[in-house]
């Protein structure tokens, strides 16, 4: 007897993983271990469909499918031996691929794995990378031309992290640590301070991390400036003054997820985009 409640199949005409990652996405909301998450993969029929759920029909288990399926063809095929089964089933991209369809009076291509192929966003994204890698902690800000953001904080503020995941989105990020009594790099005073976002915690959040990274009491003794409240507070003012004269966006990244910040800068870099663009057309935002 299996120890899960229910097994979701993530069907694809392609590898599936975009399925599966939203199954797993899901899976956050419900007890551990009760729904199992399995991969179908390379599907051309509806028959490679039927006979994997088949046997999990028929030893009684309770089962749902995700699928991303390209072909219109095949996914009508699958939809309706599906629905011959009385199986709970989402389609993931034909409503939003038809949505798109419509908008752009467009027939879609019907392509499998385009979401993962090898093209120009993946070596965009190889490109951020290794700019984040060189410019990472401060390294490399004497030039930040060809950064897309520009993270500032304190010690702590999660910096290298959101930049590592901004990165991973396709942005070209430099990090840059404040510190007290030390001058920042002259060229963040160069750069658009649309790219510009200032860091911002708690004195609590903050020396709680610290007090964790310093671990034993002689490294305490050492650096006690490190973790004292007194002294953060006054890192963050200074801090704070720094991003109001640089016009920084400030992002709170206290008790609030990786990708809770990347969504408020990447809205933010859009939003400024977006605005300029109809500036440029002689529009403006309403």
């Amino acid at each position: 007897m299996r120890e899960h409640a229910i097994t979701v199949i993530a069907v694809s005409d392609a590898l599936g993983r975009t399925a599966a990652e939203v199954a797993f996405a899901a899976t956050g909301q419900f007890p551990q271990g009760i729904i199992a998450i399995e991969r179908l993969a390379k599907v051309d029929s509806a028959d490679i469909v039927e006979r994997r759920l088949t046997p999990l029909l028929k030893a009684g288990e309770r089962v749902a499918v995700l699928h991303t399926i390209a072909d219109p063809t095949i996914r009508a095929q699958v939809e309706e031996r599906l629905a011959l089964l009385g199986v709970d089933a989402v389609d993931l991209l034909g409503p939003v691929v038809d949505t798109f369809a419509h908008l752009l009076n467009r027939e879609p291509r019907g392509i499998a794995g385009t979401i993962h192929r090898t093209d120009e966003q993946y070596f965009q994204r190889i490109q951020a990378m290794e700019y984040f890698v060189e410019h990472d902690d401060g390294r490399g800000a004497d030039d930040l031309s060809e950064a897309d953001i520009v993270l500032l904080g304190i010690s702590r503020t999660s910096k290298t992290p959101l930049s590592m995941y901004l990165a991973f989105q396709g942005y070209k990020v430099a990090n840059i640590p404040l510190a007290p009594g030390l001058e920042p790099p002259a060229s963040i005073f160069e750069i658009d301070p649309a790219k510009l976002f200032g860091l911002i915690s708690t004195v609590e959040v903050i020396t709680d991390i610290r007090e964790q990274r310093l671990g034993d009491d002689f490294s305490r003794a050492v650096a006690a400036s490190y973790s004292d409240p007194q002294s953060i507070r006054q890192e963050m003012e200074e801090a704070r003054a720094l991003m109001r004269r640089l016009g920084c966006f400030i992002v709170r990244t206290d008790q609030k997820a990786i990708e809770e910040s990347a969504a408020e800068i990447i809205g933010r870099l859009e939003a400024i985009e977006r605005a300029r663009r109809l500036r440029g057309q002689g529009l403006t935002t309403t």
